[in-house]
């Protein structure tokens, strides 16, 4: 049984514990008053009030990488602390600054402007997330594919513009990660369709977060939280009670539909409530664009509303979250059941709830009388 997965309980609970973030893209986070509240609490309705966090405890927040990002740690020196959180924000900065699509300067658009041409050199930190994109594209089947940025980049969320459908099928013809040519021994990276491009944004986020973790170790931290819109990862317990994290409704703002406790464990959530835009239809209907493409399609998937990954590092967890939304519920669980030491909560376009075996066997363990109860 994984660590996170204490008890699993679907009936609402007014007298949950206070939340201490309340605000990133996808999570709330919320101190546990008691140990023995360590379970999984799937909910429909409510969101617990606001706290405040206690003395000892050391905030930081910036906007970098286009998101909210947060960093709660503790120490016992108020500098040394200071310091460590500014660390964080500074390896942050560091990661937008190489791996944005939307800076020129960046390694990534240097990949871009260059290796349709030619093999373009990279810097092994850069060649390392490539050859871990192609080992999740593969594991994937194509649903996790860094080359769907050909495709992407013709949306724009804030404007509400899509591709007509000749320039999709066009940019289309660009993706394809087989297509992506990687040379170890030169440590090279070669585009072998006109018009590719890669975008990190698939797993930057979880790799930011789990930097940050392995740095703030460096700095003797042992308690923190850090959170890269829905990206999160926490280190260690929040002394001596686990942190807990909840998953927002997709449909009911303001609303919570899971409490999990986490101790050690990094979490992503994808929602297609995050960037997009409703384009209402001839006969009233209305299709969401959102920022989570099909890399087969060039489009918005339709069959999942939010994933949720629970895993042991950030990379995995948000590269898991992405694929399991392109691939939906069944094929994305089949995957998961092939990968130890991950669990999922998934919201299908029906509202419903589905949750790897992993939680259900805790919630079986945990309350008897509500054996495989999860939507």
């Amino acid at each position: 049984m994984t660590r996170w997965a204490r008890r699993l309980r679907r009936a609402s609970h007014p007298d949950e514990p206070a939340p201490l973030d309340t605000d990133t893209d996808t999570h709330m986070l919320q101190t546990a008053q008691d140990p023995s509240q360590r379970r999984f609490d799937f909910t429909r309705r409510g969101t617990p009030p606001a706290g405040t966090a206690p003395t000892g405890w050391i905030r930081r927040e910036e906007a970098i990488m286009g998101t909210a990002i947060s960093v709660e740690l503790w120490s016992d020196d108020a500098k040394s602390g200071t310091a460590a959180a500014a660390a964080v924000m500074g390896e942050m900065h560091r990661i937008d600054r190489r791996m944005s699509p939307h800076k020129a300067s960046s390694e990534l658009s240097r990949i871009n402007q260059g290796a349709g041409v030619r093999p373009v050199p990279c810097g092994e930190e850069m060649f390392r997330l490539l050859t871990r994109a192609q080992e999740f594209a593969e594991l994937s089947r194509g649903a996790f594919d860094i080359t769907y940025a050909a495709v992407g980049h013709l949306y724009d969320y804030r404007a509400g513009v899509r591709p007509d459908d000749a320039t999709l099928e066009a940019a289309r013809a660009a993706v394809g990660w087989r297509q992506l040519e990687l040379d170890v021994r030169a440590r090279t990276v070669r585009f072998q369709r006109p018009g590719m491009r890669i975008d990190l944004g698939g797993f930057a986020k979880g790799y930011a977060v789990d930097n940050a973790i392995a740095l703030l170790r460096q700095l003797g931290i042992r308690h923190a939280y850090v959170a890269a819109g829905g990206d999160s990862r926490v280190l260690g317990d929040r002394r001596g009670r686990p942190w807990t994290v909840a998953i927002r409704d997709p449909r009911r703002p303001g609303e919570v539909i899971a409490v999990l406790p986490l101790e050690d464990t990094a979490i992503s959530t994808s929602g297609d409530y995050e960037r997009y835009f409703d384009e209402p239809g001839p006969a009233g209907q209305v299709t969401r664009h959102h920022h989570l493409i099909d890399p087969a399609t060039g489009r918005s998937p339709r069959d999942v509303t939010s994933v949720t990954i629970l895993a042991p590092d950030g990379l995995t967890a948000e590269a898991l979250s992405k694929s399991v939304f392109v691939l939906g519920p069944t094929r994305g669980l089949e995957l998961l059941e092939t990968i130890p030491g991950v669990d999922a909560v998934i919201i299908d376009s029906r509202g419903r709830l589905h949750a790897t075996p992993g939680l259900l066997h805790a919630g079986q363990a945990g309350t008897p009388d509500q054996q495989g109860e999860h939507a």
